[in-house]
Formats: C-alpha cells, sequence, structure tokens
C-alpha cells in the first residue's frame, strides 16, 4: 500500500497547482482543472460512476454498493482539495524520499543550504527508521492536501480489488482553492454529493482528529482620505495611513495569532496598504465560540463607527464575509454517528486518537453547514505550509487503513 500511495502522490504533486488568491476565478489557477482531469482519468479506471467535472473544477462522482442492503447502508463521502497554499513559495514541488532515517538533521538542498533541523522540528525523531518524504527547501510538500487524494483514490482501487469488503455507496468531491476560503467547496453541486455524512482528510499528525474548527470572517476597511500639499496641509489634510494606524491600535495586541492557542480566537491585521490619497486594510477575524466570533465582528464595527465621527472629512467603510463555520455548531445526536465511526475505525487499528480544535477550517467547515456533518482526520504528514513539510510513509498509509475501516465499518451498519 505504501508503495502505490508514494507512486499517486508523487503524480499529483508532479502538477503544480497552487492556488492564486489574488484571482477572482475559480479555480484561481488552470493547473487545478488539469489535475482534476488526471483525476477524472484515473477514478473512470477504478469504475467510479456518474464522473462529472464541472467548470469550476469541482470533481464529483461515486463508487456504487457491492451489497444488496445498500438501500439501508448510509452514503459516505470524502472530500479534499485540488490546490496547494500559495505562502511565497515555488508552486513547483521537488520532493524526495529519506529511507530509513537516522535521527539527525535533514538537508532538504546543499546548494542552497536548506536544512530540516531536529532542534526546530523535534517531532521528526518520532520517525527514526522510517522512510520520511520531504520536500528540496524551495516549496511546500504539497501533502496539504494531495496526501488526500492520492489516500481516497487508493482506498477506492483498493476496494475494487477486494470486492469481499462490503461498502455502501461512496461519493467523492475533489474540489480547487479551499486555501482561498474554501471557494471550490463552495461551488459543489450537492445533488451530486447526496452523502449522509462525509470526511475530510486535511490534518496533520497521525490519529488526529478535528470535529471543531474556528467560525471564519475576512473583513476589509477602505479609507479615502484629503490629500494636500504639506505646506498647506493644516486643517486640511486627513490622513489615511494614520487613521489606518489608528484602526490597529484600537485592538489588543494580545488577542492576534502570535498571542493566542488552542481555543482562543483572535483578530488578524493581515495587510495595510495607504497612500496619501487612500489606504485599504485587510482583517481576519476567528474564533470557536460563536458569540465571541460575533463580538469580534462588532468589536470591528465599533472601532470604524468611532474613526467614522472623528475623521467627518474621510470616507471609512467597513465590510465583513463569514467564510466559514465551526463544524462542532451542526453535530447533533442524529449525525454523531459520522464522528463515532472515526473513534472506532482508530480504535480497530490500534492508533491513539488525538483530538484537537483545529485553529483553521477545512472544506468540511462549508459542508457540514450543508446538512452533511463532516469531520476531518489526519493525512500523516507534519509541518503544513512550510519548506520543511514532511510525510512518513508509515503515517501516510495509517490514514488510508483508517479510510477503509471507516468504510468497512460504515458498510456493518
Amino acid at each position: 500500500m505504501q508503495k502505490k500511495l508514494l507512486e499517486k502522490f508523487l503524480r499529483y504533486v508532479s502538477i503544480p497547482t497552487q492556488s492564486d488568491p489574488a484571482s477572482n476565478t475559480v479555480p484561481t489557477t488552470p493547473q487545478q482543472y488539469e489535475l482534476a482531469e488526471l483525476l477524472k482519468e484515473d477514478l473512470q479506471k477504478i469504475g467510479l460512476k456518474d464522473l462529472f467535472l464541472s467548470d469550476c473544477s469541482v470533481l464529483t462522482g461515486y463508487l456504487p454498493a457491492n451489497q444488496p442492503r445498500a438501500s439501508k447502508i448510509p452514503k459516505i463521502g470524502f472530500c479534499a482539495h485540488l490546490d496547494t497554499v500559495n505562502v511565497n513559495l515555488s508552486p513547483v514541488v521537488k520532493p524526495h524520499l529519506i529511507k530509513n532515517y537516522n535521527g539527525k538533521d535533514i538537508c532538504l538542498n546543499r546548494e542552497k543550504d536548506i536544512w530540516l533541523r531536529t532542534k526546530e522540528y523535534p517531532k521528526i525523531k518520532d520517525y527514526i527508521g522510517e522512510d520520511i518524504l520531504v520536500t528540496d527547501g524551495t516549496s511546500v510538500l504539497g501533502a496539504d492536501n494531495k496526501a488526500a487524494i492520492a489516500n481516497i483514490v487508493t482506498a477506492l482501487e483498493y476496494l475494487t480489488e477486494h470486492p469481499e469488503i462490503m461498502h455502501g455507496d461512496i461519493y467523492i468531491a475533489f474540489v480547487p482553492d479551499e486555501e482561498c476560503g474554501l471557494r471550490g467547496s463552495k461551488k459543489m453541486n450537492f445533488n451530486r454529493f447526496p452523502a449522509d455524512f462525509a470526511y475530510t482528510i486535511d490534518c496533520c499528525e497521525t490519529g488526529e482528529v478535528v470535529c471543531q474548527t474556528f467560525n471564519a470572517a475576512e473583513a476589509s476597511v477602505t479609507i479615502k482620505g484629503v490629500p494636500a500639499h504639506p505646506m498647506a496641509a493644516k486643517g486640511v489634510m486627513v490622513n489615511p495611513t494614520l487613521i489606518a494606524v489608528d484602526l490597529v491600535n484600537s485592538f489588543d495586541r494580545q488577542q492576534t495569532p502570535e498571542h493566542t492557542e488552542g481555543m482562543e480566537g483572535y483578530t488578524w491585521f493581515r495587510e495595510i496598504k495607504t497612500n496619501a490619497a487612500e489606504g485599504t486594510v485587510t482583517i481576519s477575524i476567528r474564533d470557536h465560540h460563536k458569540d465571541l466570533f460575533q463580538l469580534r465582528k462588532k468589536q470591528l464595527s465599533d472601532a470604524v463607527k468611532f474613526l467614522q465621527a472623528r475623521y467627518k472629512q474621510a470616507k471609512i467603510d467597513l465590510k465583513i464575509n463569514d467564510i466559514y463555520c465551526n463544524i462542532a455548531d451542526v453535530i447533533t445526536p442524529e449525525n454523531q454517528k459520522a464522528i463515532d465511526l472515526l473513534y472506532h475505525a482508530l480504535k480497530d487499528l490500534n492508533i491513539k486518537a488525538k483530538t484537537i480544535a483545529m485553529r483553521g477550517g477545512t472544506d468540511g467547515s462549508f459542508i457540514s453547514t450543508k446538512g452533511i456533518l463532516t469531520p476531518n482526520y489526519f493525512t500523516g504528514a507534519m509541518n503544513f505550509h512550510s519548506n520543511k513539510e514532511f510525510l512518513p510513509l508509515n503515517a501516510f498509509e495509517k490514514s488510508c487503513r483508517t479510510t477503509l475501516k471507516i468504510i468497512e465499518l460504515t458498510g456493518k451498519i
């Protein structure tokens, strides 16, 4: 299984699918559609039915049930995203395999003197003696989320090769631009993904389970000031830069990403662009607690109202858009079985569950709001969004075994 997972993963990361947050299209980059076309061909060979690739690069289809009582078995779904994150690294991924890791620092790129050092990333020493996939130090590895794609395709292929594993209908959705605010999952046609519950495979260490994500909003404050020559500026000039600074300074510096952890939310001033005439401030708002999330949005609104009153000659506008919700807020006794099955699968595989409240979101954060509870579990990779990302093959296999075990358990309901 490790060989098959590795072959598929290397094939998929060979297509550079870095998304582009500045683009207004979906997909934001054409290579994501190219990968979706390749996946459609792979899934056709496996025997999936009703495969459909939309103009927005959303690929859906399903593997039909292989038992007569299929109508009584829940329809299960799996979702993964096509894009890799844009963090100002190369879009081209050049992975290489470290065989029988010896526990020492790893030179990723000798020419550029890039190292994965155990002092900075001590978790890698948990995998001494194992085979580990790493980058060449110039890009992310792309396990987020191509490890999940390889996982799902390998699991479906395994099921067709092992018909003794009884299962119900299994739906898939491969979507673009998760890294740009879950844009791809928001383009899904849920008539083509009629799962009773689903899973994303989009986090890190072996055993990680995510049933809680942030509530998320993105905000922008646009400022139009009054420019004037400094020699005649008194009582005339309204400086957008100072207004932006006043806005940022009205918030608690301890309520930012670099000062929070666990279940603590934050307000993140991500970008300030100003000149003599106008400016824009871009803000991310995150919180696991719905009431605190709403309070953070109100704090921003109140701050803008204060500045509007203070700088009457300026034009200051606020826009806030909700991006995704906390999965935990849609869990009910009726859909809890999706989570129970995941923990059951881990127990059967002797994998210790590590439940975390994710300080981020997954496609499941949106899909769950559509009546399809979609918790998340591990790929086995570490250091997502970094050129020091690595993927131990044993952990990769455990992730795929978890997928298969969930399917097997669902087939017995």
